[in-house]
């Protein structure tokens, strides 16, 4: 007990991030600590024998964050995406377009009149989303299918486009280029998949075929030696990692960031301690739940690996 005890922290200006981090488990703050711990799971995770797991929200690749999702790709750092239809949306319309910082107290009737989105506090144009999305999408996805055939599975898909993608902002760009598939089970719940309707209503022997994205989860889950996972935010791309995970007898390490609270039983709320139950997290896992803002704690979680 006395060899654990609370360190007062000694910050200054040439403080290192991992100095940073290191004094977050020394000092024994209340999140401080859980970030330290989160880090600490990673370099564990982060090993040859690990299969590894991304899995976040689209409203994190509107912001800046971005770039610290696409950098753990660009490294090589997980083996696998699993994510919502909107990352599609927003990495490719920020290829394309701009999008803009804005307000959370924005008058939002007003913005609807001037063609303005409003995603908390980014503002996002027309112009910048749906109609420059359909502008390159449809050309693509004539030449994709023309090259490639008319039924691909979602991860298939997601590649044929960021191999089309000559922008290294991107995030489908780098998992292309370092063969990292990204599965978007909801692959419809946007206006990439609305693209995907309207091509399909001009040819309808265009196919997105699912059970390819579940066999290749499979091949990736079965096989593995370990498996982990650093997981933002819940829905759908939260479920489908540990759901796929406890065919093996579940996470080894996990990670999980969320807002959301735990009294409502939701997914999203639910602590990776719940996850024990089913059998999706190992019981003896290295895990760890962090409360708060993934585009303020990402950076710090996985800065340093990047």
């Amino acid at each position: 007990m006395k060899e654990n005890k609370v360190e007062d922290m000694n910050i200054t200006k040439d403080t290192t991030l991992s100095e940073l981090l290191d004094q977050y488990g020394a000092a024994g703050g209340f999140t401080a600590r859980k970030v330290f711990m989160a880090r600490e799971i990673l370099k564990n995770m982060f090993n040859e024998s690990s299969v590894n797991f991304l899995s976040f929200p689209a409203c994190i690749v509107s912001t800046g964050t971005r770039g610290i999702l696409r950098d753990a790709l660009r490294k090589g750092l997980f083996q696998a995406v699993i994510t919502t239809c909107g990352t599609l949306d927003h990495d490719l319309a920020r290829t394309w377009e701009d999008y803009y910082h804005g307000s959370f107290d924005a008058d939002d009737s007003s913005l609807h009149r001037e063609g303005v989105n409003r995603l908390g506090n980014i503002f996002i144009p027309n112009s910048s989303y749906g109609e420059v999305i359909e502008a390159h999408m449809q050309p693509m996805l004539d030449d994709i299918v023309r090259k490639e055939g008319a039924k691909l599975s979602t991860s298939d898909l997601i590649r044929a486009f960021g191999e089309r993608i000559d922008d290294e902002r991107s995030l489908i760009h780098w998992a292309a280029k370092k063969d990292i598939p990204v599965f978007v089970p909801g692959i419809t719940d946007g206006a990439f998949g609305t693209q995907l309707w309207m091509y399909w209503e001009r040819n309808k022997e265009f196919q997105i075929d699912l059970m390819k994205d579940q066999k290749d989860l499979a091949d990736l889950v079965f096989p593995a030696e370990e498996s982990g996972a650093l997981m933002i935010g819940g829905g759908i791309s939260k479920h489908h990692t540990i759901w796929w995970n406890q065919f093996r007898g579940g996470l080894d390490n996990a990670v999980y960031i969320t807002t959301a609270v735990e009294h409502d039983g939701s997914l999203s709320g639910a602590r990776l301690r719940e996850a024990v139950s089913w059998g999706k997290v190992r019981e003896g896992a290295n895990r760890i739940t962090v409360e708060g803002d993934a585009t303020v704690l990402l950076p710090l979680i996985l800065g340093e690996f990047l």
